[in-house]
């Protein structure tokens, strides 16, 4: 029987179809480094990466390709932004949904005297965003928000933050990592000073690229916190001045990069509106078959129009890790169960510590397979569980 997976909010899959080939062709034909060849071959991978950049700028009305640096995942962006621009004495605000992406960082600088202050929610996960006025210091530098909760879909207000950050002097730094590919983000028009994202979720991609883009003047602010051999400037023990060189040292992951740059011209040809109003039709459908069954709780907001396709459940009749056990035991059906390293947002909803079993749908699923969901948890529901 085959599977269905429900679980992109991990991690995709399937991948955007032309990924794998590209992967492949660059290991098996070409091999060449960047920025420490001269030949062809390496040109060649030269032009994709630049390509890939620019594609990524037009995808999130970003800066320059120069400022958008490649990483390994969103967590090294975020460390790399959070080490690399607060020191001791300075203030950002976050939101109370926040991943432990976010959250291990600060603890880390907390230690060494950066504070910060959350932003109220609703037990639904809406920021309350009347409060932000109240919780500015003199020393606040930055807010720092998740674009999407990871656990229930609800989606912040990013363009009244970014407003705001704007109006007060203040850095909007946005963790993107469930909204890109999903939502249109525009960092200009949202007033986004830092937008921080990975490749295999909603870009379709391969897992181990990511990366941030910033601003000209936010790049200037941003100390580097790795240094090592760049292909420039080898003459210096210094780190480069130039973008995005004094972001990305070591030799880079040159395959991830050149599947991103395949899923993104997949992305390109269907349009992130099509892919968010496929995604929104899957959710409605499944929110609205969850109401009619007796024993699930559904967390996050009632508006369809504010959440992603990011739904987590409580089931009254049994614990949430027996539930995705018979799910996936029983019907093939593969979710993920916990606090998903958000525990903080699992206090707001109210699921901590047992946490829930989130079911995350991408372009790929069907509705047939929301239906067969639907339908096996409702047998679960009558059944005597474990």
């Amino acid at each position: 029987m085959k599977s269905i997976y429900a679980d992109n909010s991990s991690t995709s899959f399937p991948k955007a179809p032309t990924v794998a080939q590209a992967m492949y062709d660059y290991i098996s034909y070409n091999g060449a480094s960047v920025h420490r060849s001269s030949n062809e071959d390496a040109y060649q991978v030269e032009r994709l990466i630049l390509e890939t950049r620019q594609q990524l700028q037009q995808l999130l009305g970003g800066p320059s390709p120069k400022y958008i640096i490649f990483t390994p995942n969103v967590t090294t962006s975020l460390n790399m932004v959070l080490q690399g621009l607060f020191s001791a004495g300075d203030h950002l605000l976050i939101s109370s949904l926040e991943h432990n992406a976010v959250m291990r960082p600060l603890h880390q600088l907390s230690m060494k005297g950066v504070s910060y202050s959350t932003i109220p929610s609703t037990p639904q996960g809406e920021m309350i965003t009347s409060t932000l006025e109240s919780l500015l210091l003199p020393t606040t530098k930055a807010i720092l928000v998740t674009h999407v909760s990871n656990v229930c879909g609800t989606i912040q207000p990013i363009a009244e933050l970014g407003a705001f950050c704007k109006e007060h002097n203040l850095l909007c730094i946005v963790d993107a990592a469930q909204s890109a590919g999903i939502l249109p983000i525009h960092m200009k028009d949202m007033n986004i000073d830092i937008l921080c994202f990975t490749g295999h979720k909603g870009l379709l991609g391969p897992q181990g690229i990511g990366g941030f883009l910033l601003t000209k003047d936010v790049a200037h602010q941003i100390q580097p916190i790795l240094s090592g051999g760049t292909g420039s400037f080898s003459h210096t023990l210094e780190i480069p001045t130039t973008f995005p060189d004094r972001f990305e040292p070591g030799t880079p992951n040159i395959p991830g990069i050149l599947g991103l740059h395949a899923s993104l011209s997949y992305l390109n040809t269907k349009g992130i509106e099509s892919i968010y109003q496929h995604e929104l039709s899957l959710t409605k459908q499944f929110i609205c078959g969850l109401q009619e069954l007796s024993k699930y709780t559904i967390h996050g907001i009632p508006d369809i129009q504010n959440r992603t396709a990011v739904i987590s459940i409580s089931p009254t009749h049994c614990d949430p890790a027996e539930l995705a056990h018979k799910l996936e035991q029983d019907y093939h059906i593969i979710t993920r169960v916990g606090l998903h390293c958000a525990p903080t947002a699992h206090q707001i909803l109210g699921t901590y510590p047992r946490g829930t079993v989130r079911f995350s749908f991408g372009y790929h699923n069907t509705a047939d397979e929301v239906d067969t969901i639907l339908n096996s948890l409702d047998l679960l529901q009558t059944k005597q569980l474990l």
